[in-house]
């Protein structure tokens, strides 16, 4: 086949997909706040999460951030998203993971508190993004009612959007969510090669 008759043939292939999906989207035409769900056991749920957060205050939302169990890290996104005041509030409200404090009623205690803070975020109608960082964490060993949370998250105002982060999303969670991503470990550097965490990578 010829380079012309190989290009003839890319145009038409690209002619009729775009016939297809201009068809589809001509039927997507409702504005919907969504729960989105980050979890699996690769790296890069928070990244994401962080991510929308930035293409968010472009179009002038504002956010509120909580995180449950990385609250005591200093970390690169939270410096970048301090920067706009105006529009962000965080509240790192975690003392790490759960092998470092080794003090479930602390850990339980810590997840409260960021639970009522992230109520309030729900709530708050001036607040159109709410990101609760590793809450799925929370959840997984019970520090929360998962009913409760469940409860708030469904009804949540029709406009806010709420992106849950963290490894063991529960299956419940997952069920009423709009859109999860699972990311799955395939390889990372600190297992295979005994590299620390990166500064510009991993904080």
């Amino acid at each position: 086949m010829t380079d012309t008759e190989l290009n003839d043939k890319h145009k038409t292939k690209a002619e009729k997909r775009k016939v297809a999906q201009d068809k589809k989207m001509a039927d997507k035409t409702a504005d919907k706040g969504l729960l989105i769900v980050h979890t699996g056991t690769g790296k890069g749920k928070s990244t994401a999460a962080f991510g929308m957060a930035m293409r968010a205050i472009t179009q002038q939302y504002n956010i509120g951030i909580v995180q449950f169990i990385k609250g005591a890290w200093q970390s690169g996104e939270r410096d970048v998203l301090e920067k706009f005041p105006d529009q962000v509030e965080i509240h790192a409200m975690g003392e790490g993971f759960t092998w470092e404090t080794q003090d479930r009623e602390r850990d339980v205690a810590a997840s409260q508190n960021a639970w009522q803070q992230a109520k309030k975020f729900i709530a708050d109608p001036n607040i159109r993004m709410v990101i609760l960082d590793e809450l799925n964490i929370a959840l997984r060993y019970d520090y929360l009612d998962l009913e409760e949370v469940l409860e708030v998250l469904a009804n949540r105002a029709a406009d806010k959007h709420i992106i849950v982060t963290g490894r063991n999303a529960k299956p419940e969670l997952i069920e009423i969510a709009d859109l999860v991503t699972e990311m799955k470990l395939i390889k990372h550097p600190f297992r295979e090669q005994g590299i620390k965490a990166q500064a510009g990578i991993e904080y």
